[in-house]
């Protein structure tokens, strides 16, 4: 059995691709997902800097597995922006992406409004529907980030709007430290529920919430013991991939690998152990 291995969210390290890779180099990783460098977040970022950043990974051998563009946090009343969003900011993101070979692209799942209408959630499987279709034509696979206070907040309610989507190009970037404080424990009922959409995972811990306060994994309240031995039990991906929220940057992203180093060691003993 291929063992999972790590990534990170490079500016979880730093915005400065090379120091992220140079750390990354130090770790034992070689797998990354971008989002902001110097000059922006992407798809804005200056060319130039796109270069350096595409030529650090042909030269030494890195894979870059997602682009996140922090696309679809609007709520659905702001349908300007939202479709600027899906014309404009989408597609750039889907150029990038392909000159990256990055195969998903991490998107959201629409921030809910006091008092909105349950209607909404329709508008919100048509507009997801959408993009499903513009990032089937380019081959990329759209992943929904589960994040607090958004229709996708949970398992559940991530794997609902899926359902109602059904596009294999559209699927689940979990995150259990984002579904903490949502009406479900993220492990392991959150993860039972969206499970078959995974494509992605996001790792980091809190003991608050996340948007509150995010701590090293193993500090706080998620069961991430619990959810690896389910990850490599199920083998629904390759690797998962750390996010660290927490300063200082350097300082807790190397704690956090050394962690899920150990974790997954131990995981990987016990299944020798019993074979």
């Amino acid at each position: 059995m291929n063992q999972i291995a790590l990534g990170i969210v490079s500016d979880e390290v730093s915005p400065d691709f090379g120091e992220a890779a140079r750390h990354g180099a130090e770790w034992g990783i070689s797998i990354f997902e971008i989002r902001v460098l110097k000059t922006g977040r992407i798809p804005a970022v200056d060319r130039g800097e796109l270069r350096e950043v595409k030529a650090l990974v042909n030269n030494n051998g890195l894979a870059v597995t997602a682009l996140s563009p922090g696309i679809f946090k609007l709520p659905i009343s702001q349908t300007t922006g939202l479709e600027s969003e899906l014309r404009n900011t989408l597609p750039k993101t889907l150029d990038l992406a392909r000159e990256f070979g990055a195969s998903m692209v991490i998107v959201f799942g629409f921030q809910r409004e006091k008092d909105e209408s349950p209607d909404n959630f329709f508008r919100a499987v048509e507009l997801m529907g959408r993009a499903a279709e513009v990032a089937q034509k380019e081959g990329v696979r759209l992943v929904i980030e589960n994040e607090p206070g958004f229709w996708c907040d949970s398992g559940a309610n991530t794997a609902t709007l899926l359902e109602k989507v059904d596009s294999l190009s559209l699927r689940a970037n979990w995150d259990p430290c984002n579904g903490y404080g949502t009406p479900e424990t993220p492990f392991p009922d959150g993860y039972e529920s969206v499970k078959k959409f995974i494509a992605n995972v996001h790792v980091k811990d809190t003991g608050e919430g996340a948007l509150i306060r995010c701590v090293p994994v193993g500090e706080g309240a998620i069961d991430w013991k619990g959810q690896l031995k389910a990850i490599v039990r199920d083998q629904i991906v390759k690797h998962v991939t750390i996010e660290t929220h927490c300063l200082p940057l350097v300082e807790k992203s190397r704690q956090n690998v050394d962690t899920l180093k150990q974790y997954l060691a131990e995981i990987y003993s016990r299944q020798e152990t019993s074979v």
